[in-house]
């Protein structure tokens, strides 16, 4: 029997092909309201289903579902409820570690961004107010012999690591905060000796940039908030390209605002696509719209991970990177 697939939105080349190949493919022309993906998913129409991060797949998304897979673009999965979906044995699969590098590497601008005023110093000149520098011109921060703090130390933040070390940065660490966990030299492997763990309260308060690389949990949601920004030192500078509501936004501007921090580079918003009122009004902050895995190679490499892994689920089996592999017998 032909497999169906449902696409809630186009992805890159060659993920289309390899589900056209395989099967029915039905490329939906915007995103579904959260109404409409119920009822396709209710259908019977479609045996797996691609979604993207702003497709909310709640319990009552699933109450009726007939799909047997649901295949996440993206390595988060926050916008599905995964114990519902393995309630009615769905399984769920996403696309970890192939964006790792890509990621980094926009964590890794936005805190050079940052440090060194790079927005503003953009907006200047093509402004034409560029009248010729001098000794108290556009100063920024250092990079090189100062402290890059790591919330979470999974793939990604293990590649921002890479890059920190490489400008001479000191990196400490925490693997899960707010929570605590002894990591090993072992498990560090080439990052033995060479990086800090630390306690998670420490590193807020001692850090000179602090980058967020944890999943959104009930843990995790506003682990940066006021009390925290209110800790770290005024000359520090925060980095988000994990999840928006890690961090408390309006908090965020508050301290932007009144010099508790030094700035802030962000790719990811509490209320995404929107932002908290005042944010992109304050000058020491850049700002980017959820651009970290964006680039041609990555998100060819995602799409066809999400197609392979949605027709093994259209076919009963397993996909290579299950969520909740309890699904299919662990």
């Amino acid at each position: 029997m032909t497999s169906r697939f449902l696409v809630t939105a186009e992805i890159p080349e060659p993920g289309l092909s390899i589900l056209r190949e395989a099967g029915e493919t039905t490329v939906l022309p915007e995103l579904p309201s959260p109404e409409r993906l119920t009822e396709l998913l209710a259908s019977g129409d479609y045996d797996a289903v691609i979604t993207q991060m702003a497709d909310k797949v709640t319990p009552d998304t699933l109450k009726d579902a007939q799909v047997k897979g649901i295949s996440n673009y993206a390595v988060g999965f926050n916008n599905i409820d995964v114990e519902a979906a393995t309630a009615r044995g769905i399984g769920v699969s996403n696309t970890p570690g192939v964006l790792s590098d890509a990621t980094a590497d926009i964590a890794f601008l936005l805190l050079l961004s940052v440090a060194r005023r790079l927005r503003e110093a953009d907006e200047l000149v093509r402004s034409g107010q560029f009248k010729g520098t001098g000794p108290m011109f556009m100063l920024g921060h250092d990079v090189t012999g100062q402290t890059l703090g790591l919330a979470g130390f999974g793939r990604i933040a293990r590649a921002m690591a890479r890059r920190a070390l490489g400008f001479g940065m000191k990196v400490v660490f925490s693997p899960r905060p707010p929570l605590e966990r002894e990591v090993s030299d072992e498990e560090l492997g080439e990052f033995a000796g060479r990086v800090e763990q630390k306690p998670w309260d420490e590193i807020v308060e001692t850090a000179d940039y602090i980058s967020l690389h944890v999943p959104l949990t009930d843990d995790t949601k506003h682990l940066i908030d006021a009390d925290a920004l209110s800790r770290m030192k005024k000359t520090a500078i925060l980095v988000n390209t994990a999840r928006g509501p890690v961090v408390d936004e309006a908090a965020l501007v508050e301290a932007l605002n009144t010099g508790e921090i030094a700035g802030a580079g962000l790719d990811v918003y509490e209320a995404e696509p929107a932002l908290a009122d005042g944010l992109a009004e304050a000058p020491n902050t850049v700002l980017l719209p959820h651009i970290g895995s964006a680039t041609e190679q990555t998100r060819s490499t995602m799409a066809e991970m999400v197609a392979r892994d949605a027709i093994a689920m259209a076919r009963g089996e397993k996909p290579e990177n299950p969520v909740n592999p309890e699904v299919f017998g662990g």
